[in-house]
């Protein structure tokens, strides 16, 4: 693929800055995975590089994830365990990677990614906040300087017996990391509080000679290429392989995914799903050729990049590039940094994980999406990821096929008032009268529940919008929205206000009026004296108002004139 240097200051800038965040992270996704920081490290690098060069979203930095290297890390465990040392159980751990990468490439062939919009919102999010909480729970011994059980629920089990046995030196280590993370910010945010954490912290824990674990050796140059060790790979055990790697690839495909919406979101552009999916796959089979951790679009470091000057996939490159520098120049120095304060550098990214805004909503959101919700999150706690995703897809789908047994399909109309009068055509009388304001008012005529599989189609017709001033949301046949059409109406609505396009809610039914009024979205995006009981109330309130849509072209006069009426 050709690179752009249409952009190169800003490339530069941007791949720098995010390489500077993105060294601390995969250290710490190393340490945790069991293999050593160089094998995130090398993560980094290789993924970073090679998603970046043939993949489909322009400003994304890809590496280790949260999400990802706990995935790795419970298979790791799982393959040393069965085989008795790292060393005897490496060739099944780098087929494992491999083929995850394969995997994902035969996803982006098949032209699977632009599936991944049907994910319902409580599955995501029950998933990323279990994902958090896993990354914190399996900190907890390390923050406070002891070595952690490797289980889930043996670490529960065992908080207990950590009173006696604490690290106190440790301790101060992992709440200064914390501290300076949170805190540092509020000096500047040009220097990444992550970084500054990490150098300054190794610094005083090596010159005051503190008692605590550190990182010990890296190795230096380049890494060891393990196609050897997987042509001589036994494969008596193929299931040791194929699942994981199947987990690893579902996983990391959404993740990327899910990076490259936010992405397309801050730069108004449009990724290419399955050109991703194959840039990711080609990235992982890389990394795990040569010992390093799976990885997936990383939405930290990717709007790092984006707001640092990334416009183009040459900032991934350029990410990729300058950690290689560093690989060759810092080992002798990161062997020295404590694992306290790669503890708290991990308790930060899984509370950054945690989707705050769906736990905040569990009682207002329908029962059902939040019951999903709940037991996403403690399958992937305490069971297993994929079967946790998996669970969580079939319990939506079921809430989704009651749903449309109930329903008639669901069917919506999107026009300007001048071309909607085609559909629903008023007498020659009433289309004079609205004259003035025809074609500056928009409807869309919903027909049936607004519910997860609809929001991508609701989002496009968003995307499609003309110029107007007004939009009218027609809901008297909308019976129910659930919590990914809650917040997708909610994202819509502030988008629009924020383009001073002032919404009328009508005809709008008891369940989806308690469910936004829940969320604020009414009256703080959407006034009540902007609901009416139908259509023809909306227009009468427009027809008075015709003057100022004839003397003004000024969408913000508008607003202004329509929110205060």
């Amino acid at each position: 693929m050709l690179l752009s240097t249409k952009h190169l200051s800003g490339d530069m800038f941007g791949g720098i800055t995010a390489a500077i965040v993105a060294l601390p992270l995969a250290l710490a996704f190393g340490v945790q995975s069991g293999m050593g920081a160089i094998a995130g490290l090398y993560g980094a690098i290789a993924v970073g590089f090679f998603a970046a060069l043939f993949g489909g979203t322009q400003t994304q930095i890809s590496g280790p994830t949260g999400p990802l290297a706990v995935v790795a890390s419970v298979i790791i465990a799982g393959e040393i365990a069965f085989y008795g040392s790292l060393d005897a159980a490496i060739g099944t751990i780098v087929a494992t990677f491999v083929l995850a990468g394969v995997f994902q490439i035969l996803l982006g062939i098949f032209k699977i990614g632009q599936y991944i919009r049907y994910i319902p919102y409580p599955v995501v999010s029950g998933f990323m906040s279990g994902i958090g909480s896993i990354i914190i729970i399996m900190q907890i011994y390390p923050f406070f300087g002891l070595v952690s059980p490797p289980s889930i629920v043996e670490i529960i089990s065992s908080l207990g017996n950590i009173s006696g046995h604490i690290n106190i030196q440790a301790l101060l280590l992992a709440v200064g990391t914390i501290a300076i993370i949170y805190l540092f910010p509020r000096l500047t945010k040009k220097v990444p509080s992550t970084l500054i954490a990490l150098i300054s912290l190794t610094i005083l824990s090596t010159f005051m000679g503190l008692n605590v674990s550190i990182i010990g050796d890296i190795p230096n140059g380049f890494p060891e290429v393990h196609i050897d060790t997987l042509l001589s790979l036994d494969w008596h055990h193929p299931m040791l392989i194929v699942i994981p790697a199947i987990t690893l690839a579902a996983l990391g495909s959404i993740d990327s995914l899910l990076t490259s919406v936010v992405a397309d979101n801050m730069t108004k552009t449009q990724h290419d799903s399955n050109k991703e999916l194959l840039g990711q796959g080609i990235g992982n089979i890389v990394a795990g050729l040569i010992g390093g951790l799976p990885g997936a679009g990383a939405t930290m470091r990717t709007v790092v990049n984006i707001n640092a000057g990334g416009k183009t996939n040459l900032s991934g490159v350029i990410h990729g590039v300058v950690l290689v520098v560093i690989l060759f120049g810092a080992g002798a120095y990161a062997k020295l940094i404590p694992l306290p304060v790669l503890a708290g550098i991990l308790i930060t990214v899984g509370i950054g994980i945690i989707d705050y805004k769906g736990i905040k909503h569990l009682k207002e959101v329908p029962r059902a999406d939040a019951v999903i919700m709940i037991i996403v999150l403690l399958l992937t706690v305490f069971v297993d990821l994929l079967q946790a995703v998996g669970i969580g897809m079939v319990l939506a789908s079921i809430l989704f096929m009651k749903q449309m047994g109930d329903m008639a399909e669901n069917k919506s109309v999107s026009k300007t008032l001048k071309d909607f009068h085609d559909v629903f055509p008023p007498s020659s009388q009433e289309r004079e009268s609205y004259k003035a304001i025809e074609e500056q008012v928009y409807i869309q005529h919903f027909n049936g529940p607004i519910f997860f599989g609809f929001t991508a189609h609701f989002k496009q017709m968003m995307k499609e919008l003309p110029e107007v001033s007004v939009v009218i949301f027609r809901m008297y046949n909308v019976p129910s929205i659930d919590q990914s059409g809650m917040y997708v109406l909610d994202d819509a609505i502030y988008e629009l206000n924020s383009k001073n396009i002032t919404v009328l809610i009508t005809g709008l039914n008891e369940q989806p009026k308690r469910m936004l009024e829940n969320i604020k979205v009414i009256p703080t995006l959407v006034p009540k004296n902007h609901l009416f009981v139908d259509l023809n109330a909306a227009l009468e309130m427009l027809k008075e108002h015709q003057s100022n849509f004839q003397t003004t072209k000024d969408k913000k006069n508008i607003h202004e004139i329509l929110w205060n009426d």
